[in-house]
């Protein structure tokens, strides 16, 4: 039986090879998915576990969740310095530091951008940094900067650095440039050392630690060490040796890592299902173009089970081979994912191929040919031997099957009721109908799709009669031939349609969504944000603002840990006399005027889910504080909005309970409006702090947008892997259909159609399975974006549908084009065929 099925796979290679192709394609991405995301992780473990071992304890206080961080002092480090077996002690400080270039532009990306002090040892010497200009810092005014952030501004000794910290901004001069451990500095960000006594002032208090790290004399036991060192610590301390803190670390950035992999392993898995129908396709043509053959090997004395473990062996042996190909090149692909997706500065790591991605990988594309071959090779197991003894091939189904049409139509009315009934219901149960009905009613859809072939051809048929009236013809009459192949084809370009276009209607509907919401609440000239990374303003940084004459401006001071009314909240602590200038705050009961008499006011998702009225009073309680707050005013707001608040109150009632609020942002009305001279005084009077960015109503907009444009083009090109396996199927079609048809196709030649025409009839048919593909997917894409943008309709409002009707039509453009591109191999093959030969042929 292996020698039957391997002679067969080599018998009908071409045939196989497109076959191949898609199985190896789709083995490519999930190796290549797994091969990138273990590399990542490793990388992302080695760089955060990096200089660990050169410590071997570290000192830490504990902080309690929500409360101030805390700090270890001088004698703290004095004491633990005269442990025996310790052999030095380094107290260090970190906080946030911003560095701007020449021109002042913030360096470095918002995720990491920290600061830090130089701890020099007895030597003089940081064993955490290691120097390769100048020196450690050792001024009020001196900082040194790590190597890549200097390269990147082209900062040399001796230069004056603009540096922002939580307490303002100042200009330093650049002592000394250095390397350090992947744990001290991440890829992309930026990291600026002070002196020590600077460093405490900036980001602690003087004579403060964040964290006092050990180093033991040589031969110390680390547990023993440990030991001694616990009893001699501070009553809110703990210590923990370096392999410990490498191992949090390592899991930290383990799953932190894991998020990129599980998406790409996802876009994988829908790149191999559309592979399926390539498979299943190709398979069902091969058993139909042996059915003879098969029928005579049952005739001859061969059982059905021997004839179904030959075909089932075919599909293995093609599994095998492409799965072997699959990950050779998945593991190029991971590479050049690599190449492209690590940062310039980050370190080179190797590929890290494991074992299980092999079995995985191994598996994955030998099942799949199984899988979809199953139901061709149950079909040969019914063909009766006396079929052999006929002269002709079967005809092919003129109609989609009964009991698939049955269930495809069941799936869809079953899921367009559930969406239906979840856009009518509310609560949260409603979102998982509405997903659950979104996900029946494209598989019903997909399920339909031969069904459709037929009414869809004969809608184009007329344009295609008037364009080219017999090669059209020809083409129509060929396409609806046989439903299912034509259906299977098209399906499998109408699953990856469905995504991206499902996603297009999502991605505009949330960027419209932003916009309306920037341009609803926010009606100040200015917004000053802190980037990520660290960087907190005050009220004190508001206060800067008093320099700009005439210029209305309010802090949006977030307090935390509140219970008023016995509901958790937050309070957003404003100026009464100028936040009404500044946002929209569209009142439906109260007045906004009452925050100026001491109330608060109140987001009606906020009060509708609390039970609250205008005029209430609540019990506030915040830490061991208590007391009572009056509402005096409710007003529409988005739950998701990030201007405005759950619960605005009085800056002056949020000093009464926290004397640290953390001002979110401060929004800003000038003069003369917006403008290049006016951006140039807000952004002076904030000390022309690189931590500070000042937006208008653009930058806004495009901060909140630019993020989903991103994910979409990265979500696009992992779907192209399934546009690429579709368009292998439409070409597989037609090549096995010209195989099919060499008779026809020879008799169409010799009554006159030349091979021009017969290469157009082959480029129409393809056109015609393409347009189906991109008409259907296009369709569930809509009707998908919008379902599951239903869902977040209730909880987020002003989100409304938005058909992106230029990216849709993309998408069909380049489905048509990739059908077209597919059928030229097709089209040449059928152009070539030798008239004798076929229309001899029987």
């Amino acid at each position: 039986m292996f020698r039957s099925a391997l002679r067969n796979v080599l018998a009908h290679k071409a045939r196989l090879l497109m076959t191949a192709f898609a199985v190896m394609l789709g083995v490519t991405f999930v190796t290549g998915s797994l091969v990138y995301g273990d590399s990542l992780k490793q990388a992302a473990v080695d760089r955060a576990t990096a200089g660990y071992d050169r410590i071997a304890l570290d000192v830490a206080p504990n902080t309690l969740p929500g409360g101030p961080p805390a700090t270890l002092d001088a004698r703290t480090a004095a004491t633990l310095a005269a442990v025996p077996g310790v052999g030095a002690v380094a107290g260090r400080v970190s906080g946030f530091a911003a560095v701007a270039d020449h021109e002042g532009r913030l360096l470095g990306n918002g995720t990491f951008r920290k600061g830090g002090n130089f701890a020099p040892d007895k030597a003089g010497t940081d064993p955490a940094y290691r120097f390769t200009e100048g020196s450690g810092p050792t001024g009020d005014h001196a900082i040194a900067l790590d190597e890549k952030t200097a390269a990147k501004a082209g900062y040399r000794v001796g230069d004056t650095v603009r540096v922002g910290t939580n307490t303002g901004a100042d200009s330093y001069t650049l002592q000394g440039v250095f390397r350090t451990d992947g744990s001290k500095l991440s890829p992309g960000g930026s990291l600026t050392l002070f002196a020590d006594a600077t460093a405490q002032r900036l980001f602690l208090q003087p004579g403060q630690y964040t964290d006092i790290e050990i180093t033991a004399v040589p031969g110390t036991d680390v547990t023993q060490l440990l030991a001694r060192v616990e009893p001699v610590l501070p009553k809110d301390s703990s210590a923990a040796t370096g392999a410990q803190l490498a191992r949090i670390q390592a899991n930290l950035a383990s799953s932190g890592s894991d998020t990129m992999s599980q998406i790409m392993v996802g876009f994988a898995a829908v790149a191999l299902f559309v592979a399926t129908f390539l498979i299943s396709n190709t398979f069902t043509m091969l058993v139909s173009r042996r059915t003879r053959e098969l029928a005579l090997m049952r005739a001859v004395g061969a059982s059905r089970k021997q004839v179904r473990r030959i075909l089932l062996t075919e599909s293995v042996l093609v599994g095998l081979i492409s799965s072997v190909a699959g990950v050779v090149a998945g593991t190029g692909v991971a590479a050049l994912l690599q190449a492209v997706f690590t940062p310039a500065d980050a370190p080179a790591t190797p590929l890290v191929l494991l074992p299980a991605t092999v079995i995985i990988a191994m598996v994955v594309g030998t099942a799949l040919p199984v899988l979809a071959s199953w139901i061709p090779v149950r079909r040969a197991m019914a063909i009766p031997p006396v079929a052999a003894l006929g002269a002709a091939e079967p005809a092919a189904p003129a109609r989609a099957g009964s009991l698939r049409t049955g269930l495809g139509a069941a799936l869809t009315l079953t899921g367009t009721t559930a969406v239906l009934y979840g856009a009518l219901a509310t609560g949260e149960d409603s979102r998982t109908v509405i997903g659950l009905g979104a996900a029946l009613t494209l598989t019903g859809a997909i399920a339909l799709v031969p069904l459709l072939s037929r009414p869809f051809t004969a809608l184009l048929r007329p344009l295609l009669v008037r364009v080219h009236p017999v090669h059209g013809d020809l083409a129509a009459r060929n396409t609806v031939r046989d439903p299912r192949r034509t259906g299977a084809t098209a399906a499998a370009l109408a699953i990856a349609l469905t995504l991206a276009s499902g996603l297009s209607v999502l991605g505009a509907s949330a960027t419209q969504y932003l916009d309306g919401a920037t341009t609803r609440d926010f009606t100040a000239d200015y917004l000053v944000k802190a980037p990520s990374g660290g960087q907190r303003m005050t009220p004190a940084t508001a206060a800067l603002l008093g320099k700009l004459p005439d210029a209305a401006y309010s802090p949006l001071n977030q307090s935390t840990d509140y219970r008023i009314g016995g509901a958790s909240s937050v309070l957003t602590g404003v100026d009464p006399a100028t936040i009404g200038r500044l946002l929209r705050y569209d009142v439906t009961e109260g007045s906004l005027d009452s925050l100026a008499q001491g109330r608060i006011a109140v987001a009606n998702f906020k009060a509708r889910a609390n039970g609250w009225k205008v005029g209430q009073r609540l019990p506030l309680e915040r830490q061991d504080q208590r007391d009572e707050v009056t509402i005096g005013a409710i007003y529409q707001a988005d739950q998701q909005s990030n201007l405005l608040p759950s619960i605005t109150a009085p800056d002056s009632l949020v000093a009464r309970y926290d004397s640290t609020p953390n001002t979110d942002s401060i929004v800003v009305a000038t003069k003369g409006g917006p403008g290049r001279a006016a951006l140039a005084a807000v952004t002076k009077a904030l000390g022309d702090n690189p931590a500070l960015s000042v937006l208008d109503r653009d930058g806004i907009r495009a901060e909140d947008t630019s993020g989903i444009d991103d994910q979409l083009n990265v979500f696009y090109a992992l779907l192209s892997m399934a546009l690429v396996i579709a368009a292998l199927g439409i070409a597989n079609t037609l090549a096995m259909s010209v195989l099919e048809r060499r008779k026809e196709i020879g008799t169409l030649r010799a009554i006159g159609l030349d091979r021009t025409g017969v290469a157009r009839m082959i480029r129409l048919e393809a056109l015609l399975v393409g347009a189906l593909g991109a008409a259907v997917g296009t369709v569930m894409g809509i009707f998908t974006g919008w379902a599951l943008g239903h869902t977040l309709q209730e909880s987020v409002a002003g989100y409304a549908l938005v058909i992106p009707w230029g990216r849709l039509a993309l998408g069909v453009l380049l489905a048509l084009a990739g059908a077209l591109l597919a059928s030229l191999w097709p089209a040449r093959r059928a152009a070539r065929v030798d008239i004798p030969a076929a229309t001899a042929a029987h």
